[in-house]
């Protein structure tokens, strides 16, 4: 009998934190997709000073409904140079705030809510034409399991609360704080979601079962437990990003010491709040952060400069705001050159993207996409950048060519793109083929390698063209393109070729053609610049 509500309890326990873990997930998921591009936007734009920093990583979280998701976005900026790291750290002191906002909501008996909501964002996810309409449905749908998996969590283990030896246990991490943030930290580690360690614990204590010592134990561990996300992500990442993953180990950290030492005044406070034990553990939570950032905010630049004592290092960071456009010259003919020079920035970015992304595909190291992903970040930026600078300029007095030289800067701009996306691409189809161990034959390579190097050469050519005003050069790149075209055939017709003699797998043929398909398609965007090019008037 006793195996047997044993059996039951764990089936409901671990059924009801899928259904809980599921919930935060399509809830997080439906709020990123409706504010998402957003809440990115918020980051970059309201982060300038530190407090600002902090309140706009609150706020960032507690829509977005996970603080990894808002410390991931966070090392993005940091390695882009959208913040320094004194920003992010502040961010992610806000961050640990807004994460709380969770519990808060859950704390309350509200789980005859469940089946409402469930039903009401099923109406809408499933139903709506409209995306926003879908992406707020998934986000109520997402509430609602969430709800019923606490409500099945805190049911399922009522039967614990006659069982003395569990009992006996939470009394010994209540009485030994160090035991329950172990735990705490070690389950959140697990499920990488501090906030499903919280609903658990909400859970128990909505049963009886869980003291307010045991509970606060527990979710101080969560805070500590929830780095091993960012931690992983920044293992094999530049020394920026290091430093970014550190802070945020560093500072929950230092909120765990504050916590052991200051314990018992801490848990008097929180317990004149009043309401049931679930209430104050909720409280407990958006406190211990409030309180941990407001004690360490004015220590800032001292840690901030300890991060970077324990990482050190140089670590060249791209620039992502233009280094060129100067509002200051948009009336004159000045800011055609300014905008020339940005996009010579921007082209040169993007080739390097294609040389990375080939790498990473012939010789099957993919540790360093993330890089190809930041620089394409960087391009878009400086493609919105450089066409609204543009726009900008035609609406002032300009000439014949003056208007000509705009318009095909604008072509320019958008081709250089274009070959960043065909690089991610590229970079995607590495990552498949060394995720999946799809081995390229060495003829394969070879082909590959040869046709990269012509597209290299007639990119980096055209854009040396740019950089030096070289209409006449850039006449004579026109039709270079059609070498590639010519080995793309080829090589199309080598690798049929090894496919009828066996020495080439149909799984990764694909692979090979698209990689090919793409280079062409890069090389075509090089003829695309070359031919803008020519037909500048640019002043000599």
């Amino acid at each position: 009998m006793v195996v047997s509500t044993g059996i039951t309890i764990v089936i409901g326990l671990f059924g009801g934190l899928g259904l809980f873990l599921l919930g935060i997930q399509m809830l997080a998921d439906g709020l990123q997709k409706a504010a998402g591009e957003r809440m990115r936007r918020i980051l970059e734009l309201f982060t300038s000073k530190p407090l600002k920093a902090v309140l706009t990583g609150a706020a960032v979280t507690a829509l977005l409904q996970s603080s990894s998701t808002t410390t991931v976005m966070i090392v993005g900026f940091v390695n882009s140079g959208l913040m320094t790291l004194t920003q992010a750290v502040g961010t992610i002191m806000g961050a640990n705030i807004g994460t709380t906002i969770t519990a808060q909501i859950v704390s309350f008996n509200i789980y005859s809510l469940a089946y409402p909501l469930i039903a009401l964002g099923a109406l809408f996810y499933y139903f709506s034409k409209k995306k926003m309409k879908r992406y707020g449905g998934m986000g109520i749908l997402g509430f609602g399991l969430l709800l019923l998996g606490l409500s099945t969590m805190s049911t399922s283990v009522s039967p614990v609360r006659e069982y003395e030896p569990f009992l006996q246990l939470l009394v010994t991490i209540g009485d030994r704080p160090i035991l329950g943030i172990l735990a705490g930290a070690l389950f959140t580690a697990v499920v990488q979601s501090s906030s499903a360690t919280t609903g658990l614990v909400i859970a128990f204590s909505w049963q009886g079962i869980l003291s307010l010592p045991a509970g606060l134990a527990l979710i101080v561990g969560a805070n500590l437990g929830t780095c091993i996300t960012v931690v992983l992500a920044s293992l094999n990442s530049p020394v920026t990003a290091k430093r970014a993953a550190l802070s945020h180990v560093l500072f929950n950290l230092a909120g765990v010491i504050l916590y052991l030492v200051f314990r018992r005044p801490f848990t008097s406070l929180i317990l004149m709040t009043g309401g049931t034990v679930a209430r104050q553990i909720a409280n407990a939570h958006t406190l211990f952060n409030v309180l941990a950032t407001l004690i360490t905010f004015p220590l800032l630049p001292t840690f901030v400069k300890l991060v970077t004592a324990i990482v050190p290092g140089d670590q060249a960071v791209l620039e992502v705001k233009p280094k060129f456009l100067d509002d200051r010259l948009i009336h004159t003919p000045g800011a055609l050159i300014s905008a020339q020079k940005e996009a010579l920035r921007m082209g040169t970015l993007a080739v390097d993207m294609v040389e990375q992304a080939v790498l990473a595909f012939v010789e099957g190291e993919i540790d360093h996409l993330h890089e190809i992903e930041q620089r394409e970040e960087v391009v878009n930026s400086l493609e919105t950048a450089i066409t609204s600078y543009l726009a900008k300029a035609n609406q002032h007095s300009m000439n014949e060519n003056e208007a000509r030289e705009i318009v095909n800067l604008m072509h320019i701009v958008n081709d250089i793109e274009r070959m960043a996306d065909h690089a991610i691409n590229i970079a995607e189809l590495a990552d498949v083929r060394t995720t999946g161990k799809h081995e390229l034959s060495e003829a394969a390579r070879d082909d590959l390698q040869k046709m990269f190097g012509e597209v290299d050469r007639i990119s980096r050519a055209v854009l040396e063209a740019l950089g030096d005003r070289d209409v006449e050069k850039a006449t004579c790149l026109i039709g270079e393109d059609d070498k590639v075209d010519d080995l793309e055939k080829r090589y199309r017709c080598n690798h049929i070729e090894r496919l009828n003699q066996g020495l080439c797998r149909p799984d990764v043929g694909v692979l090979f053609l698209d990689a090919v398909s793409n280079l062409e398609r890069v090389a075509d965007h090089a003829h695309n610049i070359a031919e803008a090019v020519a037909d500048l008037a640019f002043s000599k």
